[in-house]
């Protein structure tokens, strides 16, 4: 007795979606606010569909990176300032196709630089 699944669910890989964007205009809360609601109804359509495992969370961009044999400790912002991760989410997809054709509708190409990397969720075990 495991929980149970839709055959939707049974066929489908899971896949994250990694938000990169590179330093942001500044915006005014109005424009904030509009493209929250872009970001929220994006994130409603794909969850009434069924693609949404965790909406995910968007991450700020300080925090620290910890390399090499000697954990060296420095601060971000991390890979090159112009290429940030802003975020993620976790979808469920057929294949690698569909999860780069839902990433298309995102709000972030609406950024000059944004971008969503689609990587597949490796199954171990």
């Amino acid at each position: 007795m495991g929980m149970k699944t839709t055959q939707q669910e049974a066929y489908m890989s899971e896949f994250v979606y990694l938000y990169r964007s590179g330093p942001r205009p500044s915006r005014s809360p109005e424009q904030a606010q509009q493209e929250m609601q872009r970001w929220m109804a994006w994130l409603k359509d794909l969850t009434e569909k069924g693609h949404i495992k965790d909406p995910g969370h968007p991450l700020e961009r300080a925090g620290k990176l910890v390399t090499g044999k000697a954990r060296t400790v420095t601060d971000g912002p991390f890979a090159e300032a112009k290429d940030v991760v802003g975020g993620y989410t976790l979808v469920q997809a057929a294949d690698i196709g569909q999860a780069t054709a839902l990433a298309a509708g995102c709000p972030i190409f609406e950024i000059a630089d944004g971008a969503v990397e689609v990587r597949p969720v490796m199954r171990i075990g």
